[in-house]
């Protein structure tokens, strides 16, 4: 039988995928907002498993994110390779101390990357570089037109030479498309490829969310406007309904393959229990054929579909990542993350060999801060994730465990503190209200705390004896870790935290391992 390979290919929060070929050799950025390190980057050689390198972005001289809003930070990089070296272009967006567009460059795709190369004169979001065949280069971006404001979102693609030595945007502007439908929003993410001796700019269109597409124009100069395909939007899934299980499909990119064949990545998202989707945007593979001139993808059906024949490629796995991480290596796993960019050392793998050790400081996590926090997406619709922590809360102030994260407004933390004893202590907090939905007392030290979540359900328990696990809450509705609900462009994220809430602590909380895994339907 053929090989064939499930959709989405990256599960849970990684959205505006990017992609380019070397050799036999493919690599995958996509975006992350207010977390740190900044823009996974991904290696596969069969375009269906992929393995995380590292992080593009994983200095702080690198990613100023201080006090950036949620939903802000880093927007839609695109990777791409020329002459020996690897380009990312990204966009930082309402950034509090430096904001636009910057290029930074490597030798080799897991590290180290360049600081910044900050590009003053260019507006707007979503850039993209082009490498001609005769050597120059182009910068292709959003940028609101003349008149228009973010709420009307009316957009134009412009491009203009970038000159490689200095880094630095040279020569006219030229504006060269403004979308394929009438008075179109958000006209975005461009991508410019040059296919048989023809150029072609890759769109998206509608908005990132339900009425999300994908759309296509081609031109024999690069410079001057581009001529729509009449077949467009090429991709799109808003006319499937709100009940369709894959919905929001856009911002694409397309990849070659050595023998010929052309795929395209893009992001949609998987709604369930309603239009709701915890896990955000995901990255979704998609064959793509080349009929009169122009692009088809998902021939014969026209949609993404869950399973495809896999590509005409030798397929190559990669070794499983371990369920539990032990906290044995000299630095973080690839998964892990921060909220904002970390500006101390708040937390340790070496004080304790073998835990994470986080100290209590004085940062919350409903504030726009970079609090004791480290963590990971949720990557399935069903989970369970668990961790054993050694913690002694000193007053009522002090507080750590679990907590499930959309933003600042919406979240769950599932905590030990303390009243006149300590407990465990389940805490809603939803448009920026707090309550608190359980508690109940729990003896000082080792515990063990686990969230299992089916679907909307989320169940969260607690043990001091490994699996006698008993319930603190059940059936919590997690609507509030949606979009729809909360708002924004990321997924939800579940992390290890520790605060002392706005109080001074020498306090810390160890954590000798976490455990996360996706579930079987049930």
């Amino acid at each position: 039988m053929p090989r064939t390979f499930h959709n989405p290919i990256l599960t849970g929060f990684y959205p505006d995928p990017s992609i380019c070929r070397v050799g036999a050799d493919y690599y995958l950025a996509t975006s992350t907002f207010e977390y740190f390190p900044g823009l996974p980057i991904f290696h596969s050689r069969d375009l269906v498993h992929w393995h995380q390198l590292g992080h593009v972005l994983d200095r702080p001289s690198q990613l100023p994110l201080d006090g950036v809003r949620p939903s802000g930070g880093l927007y839609a990089p695109t990777i791409r390779y020329h002459a020996g070296v690897f380009y990312v272009i990204n966009t930082l967006v309402d950034g509090t101390t430096r904001s636009g567009n910057f290029i930074v460059t490597a030798t080799d795709p897991a590290g180290p990357w360049s600081e910044p190369y900050w590009l003053g004169n260019a507006d707007g979001i979503d850039p993209s570089l082009f490498f001609d065949d005769d050597g120059s280069a182009w910068y292709v971006g959003t940028r609101l037109k003349v008149g228009s404001t973010p709420a009307q979102g009316q957009t134009e693609i412009w491009l203009q030479q970038l000159d490689r030595e200095t880094m630095r945007l040279v020569g006219e502007q030229y504006v060269i498309w403004d979308g394929a439908v009438k008075n179109a929003v958000w006209s975005e993410s461009p991508h410019i490829y040059k296919i048989n001796g023809r150029y072609y700019l890759l769109t998206a269109e509608g908005g990132t969310a339900h009425h999300h597409s994908v759309m296509v124009a081609r031109n024999d100069v690069i410079n001057t406007p581009y001529e729509g395909n009449r077949g467009n939007p090429i991709m799109t899934h808003r006319h499937l309904g709100l009940d369709y299980p894959l919905v929001g499909t856009g911002h694409a990119d397309l990849v070659d393959t050595p023998s010929g064949e052309w795929w395209m990545v893009l992001l949609a998202m998987r709604p369930y229990v309603g239009y709701y989707y915890n896990l955000g945007r995901e990255t979704f593979l998609a064959p793509v054929r080349w009929e009169e001139g122009w692009p088809i993808v998902s021939a014969g059906t026209g949609r993404v579909e869950f399973t495809y024949p896999a590509p005409d490629l030798p397929e190559h796995d990669w070794p499983t990542a371990p369920r539990r991480d032990d906290f044995d290596r000299p630095t973080l796993a690839p998964q892990w993350f921060f909220l904002r960019t970390p500006r101390e050392d708040f937390w340790s793998l070496s004080e304790r060999s073998g835990w994470l050790r986080l100290r209590l400081r004085p940062e919350r996590l409903a504030e726009r801060v970079s609090p004791s926090f480290v963590g990971r997406r949720q990557q399935h619709i069903h989970f369970s994730a668990q961790a054993m922590m050694e913690f002694t809360p000193q007053a009522e102030h002090e507080c750590a465990g679990l907590v499930l994260r959309q933003n600042e407004d919406f979240h769950f933390r599932f905590v030990v503190t303390r009243t006149d004893q300590p407990i465990v202590r389940l805490i809603k907090r939803a448009a920026g209200v707090e309550e608190t939905l359980s508690e109940q007392p729990i003896s000082a030290g080792r515990c063990y705390l686990k969230i299992e979540a089916h679907e909307q359900a989320y169940n969260f328990y607690v043990a001091t004896e490994l699996d006698q696990w008993q319930p603190v809450a059940e059936d919590i509705d997690g609507r509030i870790l949606s979009t729809p609900v909360a708002g924004g462009f990321v997924g939800a994220v579940i992390a290890l935290y520790a605060s002392s809430n706005g109080q001074a602590s020498t306090n810390q909380a160890d954590f000798d391992w976490f455990d996360y895994i996706g579930l079987a339907e049930v």
